[in-house]
């Protein structure tokens, strides 16, 4: 009878051993379950909060740490409307829109070539010729392509936050060092400021769907007639005039436009050399392309040319720079006042960073500047157009609702 006690007990403990351990095990289980649920949601927390601020998929938690973040404010402040303003509807009248979309869509060609005797400063002669000889063929379409006031051509997308998505930018050219490049060399800076400023208000009344902003556009280094010490052909203007008027736009909540002429240096060279100011979250990029001459020629005497790739390659590095430093998204404006100057145009693509303009130059009567608009920027569509007015050669200077009612609407406007 002991015995048969004694192995009743010793199976009871064998029970209860078994039954620990299984609670045991289970116990471990249910906490490696409980601590895998909750690495899950903090990787998926760690992705999502990666992805609400812009980086890249693959971006390790050291890098998103060291990489700056984007800066969402924009730093510049367009010129509001006043309550008078109109409707660009209301802006601009038929006879506007008769003179402008008219003339885009008319039999109208240009043909402008540089003028030898003439410094090289200038764009040149703009006249008008008939369809024979020219081997230019004007654009011709529909009335409009876009409704009035679009500055997206047609068919194009902008998927960046850049200044040209919701506003327009009104720009003064030239250079400091030369009163014959542009308005910049005509005043002292402040003075300049405020002519700009009364300049684009002009635009944000005719068009108060679309403010404009005030912009600067620098020309930072300058095609030469003698080759310098590097047989370029191009001089870079003092770091320290940049600087001033760098200054100048940030004070008064402006753009910065730098515009490099190329001589014989590639794009990729004058870009690079504006790296620290490019770095500023309000300044941006433009390219005379005309002043690009190859071995043999001359600039001011040789008309040059762009290829589109590299045009691209600038567009890139912008990109490059806005997602490395963290930084608001660029415009890059491609300057051109002919046909065949900017080769390989479809070439040329924006990006989710970086915002491209095509800009037609030249000077002259309205009929002549408004065919070469359609031609150059309507005809050989990218993403924006842009347009020139100069105050003391085109015949008549024309208002903002003349402007505004080409097609599409100018997302910018540069006055020299």
């Amino acid at each position: 009878m002991a015995a048969f006690r004694e192995y009743q007990r010793r199976r009871k403990r064998r029970r209860q051993m078994i039954i620990a351990a299984a609670s045991a095990a289970a116990v471990v289980i249910l906490v490696l379950l409980l601590l895998q649920a909750c690495g899950s949601g903090d990787q998926t927390s760690s992705e999502e909060s990666s992805g609400q601020n812009g980086e890249g998929q693959g971006t390790t938690g050291e890098a998103a740490t060291t990489r700056p973040e984007r800066q969402v404010v924009q730093p510049y402040a367009a010129l509001e409307p006043s309550r008078n303003a109109t409707p660009i509807a209301q802006s601009v009248t038929a006879a506007d829109t008769e003179l402008a979309v008219g003339t885009q869509n008319g039999g109208v060609v240009i043909e402008q070539y540089e003028n030898p005797g003439m410094p090289p400063e200038t764009t040149g002669m703009e006249t008008t010729a008939d369809d024979e000889g020219t081997g230019m063929t004007p654009y011709t379409g529909p009335n409009r392509s876009v409704p009035l006031g679009e500055t997206l051509l047609e068919g194009q997308e902008d998927n960046s936050d850049g200044p040209l998505k919701e506003n327009r930018i009104v720009a003064y050219y030239g250079t400091p060092t030369s009163d014959l490049m542009g308005i910049l060399g005509e005043y002292e800076p402040d003075e300049m400021m405020r002519l700009l400023k009364e300049q684009t208000q002009a635009y944000s009344e005719a068009d108060p769907e679309r403010p404009a902003i005030p912009a600067i556009e620098f020309i930072a280094t300058v095609a030469q007639r003698d080759p310098g010490p590097d047989n370029l052909y191009v001089a870079s203007v003092d770091p320290e005039y940049i600087e001033q008027y760098s200054e100048l736009a940030r004070q008064n909540d402006a753009l910065l436009i730098l515009d490099v002429q190329l001589g014989r240096a590639s794009v990729m060279e004058e870009v690079r050399g504006l790296e620290r100011f490019l770095k500023e979250p309000y300044v941006h990029l433009a390219i005379d392309t005309e002043y690009a001459v190859d071995e043999g020629q001359v600039p001011g005497l040789d008309l040059g040319t762009v290829d589109g790739p590299e045009i691209q390659e600038a567009v890139e590095y912008l990109d490059n720079l806005v997602e490395e430093e963290g930084i608001p998204d660029k415009m890059l404006m491609v300057h051109q006042f002919e046909l065949g100057i900017v080769t390989n145009k479809q070439d040329i693509r924006p990006t989710d960073n970086v915002q491209v303009a095509l800009h037609a130059d030249g000077f002259g009567g309205a009929e002549a500047k408004f065919s070469k608009y359609g031609t150059l920027v309507r005809g050989q569509p990218i993403q924006y157009g842009a347009f020139k007015v100069f105050y003391n050669q085109d015949t008549p200077v024309l208002e903002p609702s003349q402007v505004l009612a080409l097609d599409p609407a100018p997302a910018i406007i540069t006055y020299q």
